[in-house]
């Protein structure tokens, strides 16, 4: 049974992951000159290149949309997105692995480090989405009040990750082939998954088996929203919901009955 102790002891150490976050941050910008600035300067350019390539070079046009930059919205929309998701459930996966010395050193809940994980995650999409929102609104495409339909999409989002992440994390100590196999996966799941194509350019019989991806609805959603200015089909999030409700309720069983044997194994 998931006791709400597990998550009260997480917030007396919240000092703890207010410092590992500060920490991870500085060190990944120790020795640049820039430091920081990069956290926007690598975003921005990614937004721009996809701007500039696809919308001015290529002329790229997404059906159903008259927008001169409608086709890069859509990217930008999809890809942003399934970064986060990407970020979490990998990094999920070998944090138990990669902060072994610190299990084994310290006392705290382990619970922990799956926060510190998706915080870092959301910081760093933070960011970038905070830098697309500004172009979207300079570009004349801010989708109006509309906008705040992606609050419960993220929401939704981030419990699917994070589930499913830590089911991968706990697995990954005791079995190493599934930190390898997810990363193969989520290569196909990637190319699932309506990030680069609409959902109009598949054939109706592979469009069907879209309702078996969780993450469809989830980068679809995020697509009407900031492509069309249209509220989300709510129903299409319910796959993501359930699955992620799943995820976590399965996630944390199993990191409570193997928190103790993860540190024999690390």
């Amino acid at each position: 049974m998931i006791t709400f102790p597990m998550f009260s002891s997480v917030w007396r150490y919240r000092g703890f992951i207010g410092g590992s976050i500060k920490r991870e941050f500085q060190i990944k910008y120790r020795n640049s000159l820039l430091g920081a600035a990069w956290t926007i300067l690598s975003p921005l350019s990614m937004i721009l290149v996809y701007t500039m390539i696809f919308s001015q070079v290529m002329g790229t046009r997404l059906p159903g949309t008259a927008g001169t930059f409608a086709y890069s919205i859509y990217l930008c929309a999809g890809v942003l997105t399934w970064g986060l998701f990407a970020e979490i459930t990998t990094r999920s996966q070998t944090v138990f692995i990669e902060n072994a010395s610190l299990i084994k050193k310290l006392q705290f809940p382990r619970l922990c480090l799956p926060v510190i994980v998706v915080l870092n995650a959301g910081v760093n999409f933070a960011i970038i989405f905070g830098l697309f929102t500004a172009f979207l609104a300079l570009s004349s495409n801010f989708p109006g009040w509309t906008y705040f339909a992606v609050f419960p999409v993220l929401l939704v989002q981030i419990v699917f990750s994070i589930g499913l992440g830590m089911i991968l994390g706990v697995l990954n100590v005791f079995f190493r082939d599934v930190g390898q196999f997810f990363t193969i996966l989520l290569q196909f799941w990637f190319w699932f998954t309506p990030v680069v194509y609409p959902v109009a350019a598949l054939p109706a019989e592979v469009r069907a088996w879209l309702a078996w991806n969780p993450m469809a609805g989830v980068i679809g959603a995020y697509q009407a929203i900031l492509v069309h200015g249209q509220a989300p089909d709510w129903a299409s999030l319910l796959p993501a919901t359930i699955a992620g409700l799943l995820c976590c309720v399965v996630g944390l069983q199993l990191f409570r009955k193997r928190a103790g044997e993860m540190v024999d194994e690390l």
